[in-house]
């Protein structure tokens, strides 16, 4: 009898843990199965050779939808670590430690429509390829969700059961237009600082954006979540989406378009007109 209190939760713990090692293993073959896909689309789509390229924007293409096909995949598991384990601690060292394995294994694509949104306005990306990046981007999006709909069907975990019938993770915590201006302001903060970062060689730029995406998940996580990234938010929320389109659309992609636009104005249009008033006056 006096065994019994002390065994329950041992046993709970130990199950917990192993939910959370099958969990990282699932993040962890995520990886490894997209970065053999880009391998193979490389491989297959090579920019050298004309005769193999079935078209010049199938590559990119699929290279932005397998990149967002990580991200979103990643994020949904890391959700279910997130219940798993409520320690904010652990949750917000998953996210900064994906982060950076996103940043090692998708250069070269965006995985955001708002980056590429910014691209456009600010360094002359072609409006065809952006909207061919946003396109893969969305495509990626919905398929990561479909993907992780058919692995928890499995049940390898009790959480998984319960995520995939779960009708809605409404992540809002707030109305609509202050969850609006949360998210607005996370997308200028993070796309101005990639803008400062640029110069900065990759590998150390890799890690300050994770530390940057880690602080505005820990401060703006509590109240929308903090995604400011459309083609994630959909793929995240997309039953919230069906329900209170309106809503989850001011939100999650007028918000985040609201910030690079802020961002655009700020450095086309105020910081060139601040700098030639203060030449002037130095004059």
């Amino acid at each position: 009898m006096g065994g019994s209190p002390t065994a329950g939760p041992k046993v709970w713990a130990l199950g917990d843990l192993e939910d959370t090692h099958v969990s990282l293993g699932l993040l962890g073959a995520t990886v490894v199965l997209v970065g053999l896909l880009r391998v193979v689309t490389l491989w297959g789509l090579p920019d050298g050779d004309p005769r193999r390229r079935p078209g010049p924007r199938l590559r990119p293409f699929l290279m932005e939808l397998l990149a967002t096909f990580q991200l979103c995949a990643c994020t949904h598991e890391l959700t279910v670590q997130a219940d798993l384990n409520p320690s904010p601690h652990f949750g917000l060292t998953l996210t900064y430690f994906f982060t950076v394995i996103h940043g090692l294994t998708l250069t070269g694509s965006f995985c955001n429509p708002c980056a590429v949104l910014q691209k456009m306005a600010m360094e002359r990306l072609a409006v065809e390829t952006g909207i061919l990046r946003i396109l893969a981007q969305m495509a990626g999006a919905l398929l990561a969700r479909a993907y992780m709909v058919a692995v928890w069907s499995l049940g390898l975990i009790e959480q998984h059961r319960a995520d995939r019938h779960r009708a809605c993770r409404n992540p809002m915590r707030t109305d609509v237009p202050e969850a609006c201006l949360v998210e607005a302001i996370c997308s200028f903060i993070f796309h101005s600082a990639v803008i400062q970062l640029k110069y900065i060689r990759p590998k150390l730029r890799i890690h300050l954006q994770a530390a940057l995406i880690t602080f505005l998940v820990f401060a703006g996580g509590s109240i929308t979540g903090a995604v400011f990234n459309p083609a994630l938010a959909l793929s995240l929320h997309m039953k919230c989406f069906q329900g209170e389109f309106h809503n989850f659309a001011i939100v999650y992609w007028v918000g985040p378009t609201a910030g690079i636009a802020m961002m655009v104005l700020m450095y086309r249009f105020f910081l060139p007109w601040l700098n030639r008033k203060r030449s002037l006056k130095f004059e």
